[in-house]
């Protein structure tokens, strides 16, 4: 492993790679895939896209505005102009980012990236028990933050400097962008120095920043981007996925830019009003989740959605009744896939005649897909084992001992079971480990369980995975309450109640059971398979 000289003053992102003999095995095969030694990420996805498309092309659509490619170019640049002059940002120091889908956080994402900077992308729904641990993992130099969103990361990061933006404050990112001029010069980084770190919670619930290199973020929609969504400079995009989550990032922001299409951002949208902002902005490429796809179904949605040209599910396993379903009432294929934190998007897939319903795909061009065995072999056709890839993409944890439980021989090892027939096609069997995939979130049991035993009411509890209609799987609580407690509904109320102050809402336990005790081995292990119903 040989890295290119590093743009990078503040060297912690180098300093916290993972050893040599950790780093999984790297492919450069297609051609679109051989990156100078030299580049910056948004300059390629910004600047040369204007100069090929021109600037006033539509670039970032909302319900009550719009900003062309020139207008997001003057404002990215003056966020880099800001956090070099008045923050004193080198290239390497991080930036933490917080907020709903909107443009200014995509301007703040490109004036990190502009100015040398590493993006720590978090998702607006963190509470401060979660933002606590990633800011000290990651130590940020300052957070730009919607002024909505601003308290939880106060409490979690009290002396973070912090910048909030689309307010009415004198020290407003908005106001002081303006003063700004409207052009920067670009960081010369490495292809291989880190753009962002990425976080992802693991089964121990303590969490992990994934570090991907700028090349990265153009492999991505250099592969998926290119072959299976096939984007296009005509494109409207949209989607449900945070920016904070990198299937969002990649699908409405990256894949679109790469190409000069447009993209609609939605800070939150029911499944209802995702469909109608689809026929409203007549998007033809759509992000979101299987349980969202199944939702505008039901609420009647089908025609708003007449005019896609591709539809994407990730984030949990596609439902072949879901696929038929859809299919049927839109005439849309939906393109199903797999993709993880650690890779930063989508590896496994498959699109047009080529998709086979219930099956998730093959490895995307570029990337290389195997099914091991127990003894780490190839497992044969027909045969469960764990999923694991190669590609240009590639774990690398920062500082952290679980880089060689992801990475194995050179493989990253998802912690997917799957199995693989004769024609080549994967289909999905199960998470490997005990994360809950609710609904496209990755949930760790281990960090519900600490937050809930915070209730004064909660002597013990195990939290398991349940499947679900509509979610995919749902979290389920078997509580063991206080002496004297009773288990009664509103007391299942309250605890929901409890966790959806203090975590992320989508991690909120929607099944609570009370029980004497929780089953438990002769050494005292939770016997979890006992709770999954």
């Amino acid at each position: 492993m040989k890295l290119s000289p590093s743009a990078h003053a503040d060297t912690f992102c180098r300093d916290h790679l993972p050893p040599a003999e950790q780093w999984p095995t790297l492919r450069f095969d297609l051609p679109e895939l051989q990156y100078p030694e030299q580049l910056n990420c948004a300059t390629a996805l910004l600047d040369e896209v204007i100069a090929a498309h021109g600037p006033d092309r539509p670039c970032l659509l909302t319900t009550e505005d719009s900003w062309t490619y020139g207008e997001l170019l003057t404002r990215a640049n003056q966020v880099a102009h800001l956090l070099t002059e008045d923050f004193g940002l080198v290239p390497g120091q991080r930036v933490l980012l917080r907020g709903p889908n909107n443009p200014w956080l995509v301007a703040s994402w490109f004036g990190v990236v502009k100015a040398g900077g590493v993006v720590v992308a978090t998702m607006p729904m963190l509470r401060s028990l979660e933002l606590g641990p990633l800011t000290q993992l990651t130590q940020p130099a300052v957070a730009i933050c919607d002024h909505r969103f601003t308290g939880e990361l106060t409490g979690a990061a009290p002396g973070l400097p912090l910048v909030p933006y689309g307010g009415t404050s004198n020290d407003d990112l908005t106001k002081l962008c303006a003063a700004k001029p409207g052009t920067f010069t670009d960081v010369v980084t490495a292809a291989d120095d880190v753009a962002m770190l990425a976080a992802t919670s693991g089964t121990t619930g303590v969490p992990k920043a994934t570090m991907h290199f700028h090349r990265d973020v153009l492999a991505i929609a250099d592969t998926f981007g290119q072959h299976l969504v096939q984007s296009q400079p005509t494109d409207v995009f949209t989607g449900t996925p945070p920016l904070g989550f990198t299937f969002g990032l990649g699908g409405l922001l990256v894949f679109p830019m790469r190409a000069g299409a447009a993209t609609v951002l939605l800070e939150r949208a029911t499944p209802p009003e995702l469909a109608e902002a689809v026929a409203h902005f007549g998007v033809t490429v759509l992000f979101t989740s299987p349980t969202a796809y199944r939702a505008m179904l039901r609420a009647g949605k089908a025609g708003a959605l007449a005019g896609l040209r591709t539809a994407i599910s990730a984030g949990e396993h596609l439902p072949k009744s879901v696929w038929d379903d859809f299919f049927e009432q839109t005439g849309v294929r939906l393109v199903d896939g797999i993709g993880s934190t650690e890779m930063l998007h989508v590896f496994v897939s498959a699109a047009g005649d080529s998709i086979r319903p219930g099956s998730t795909g093959k490895a995307i061009p570029g990337y290389q897909a195997e099914v091991l065995a127990p003894d780490g072999t190839p497992a044969a056709d027909g045969e469960p084992g764990q999923l694991a890839i190669i590609g240009p993409t590639g774990c690398r944890y920062l500082a952290d001992p679980r880089q060689a439980d992801y990475v194995r021989d050179g493989w990253n090892i998802t912690g997917d079971t799957y199995i693989r027939d004769a024609d080549g096609y994967l289909w999905y069997q199960g998470r490997s480990d005990d994360i809950i995939v609710s609904a496209g979130y990755n949930i760790a049991p281990a960090e519900i369980e600490l937050a809930l035993e915070q209730h004064p009411e909660v002597a013990e509890c195990a939290v398991v995975g349940r499947p679900d209609p509509d979610r995919g799987t749902i979290v389920h609580a078997a509580v063991v309450l206080a002496g004297g407690v009773a288990g009664t509904d509103a007391k299942v109320a309250e605890l929901q109640d409890f966790m959806k102050q203090h975590m992320a809402p989508y991690k909120y336990p929607r099944s609570i059971e009370f029980v004497a005790a929780l089953p438990r081995t002769a050494t005292g292990k939770v016997q979890r398979f006992r709770l999954r119903g």
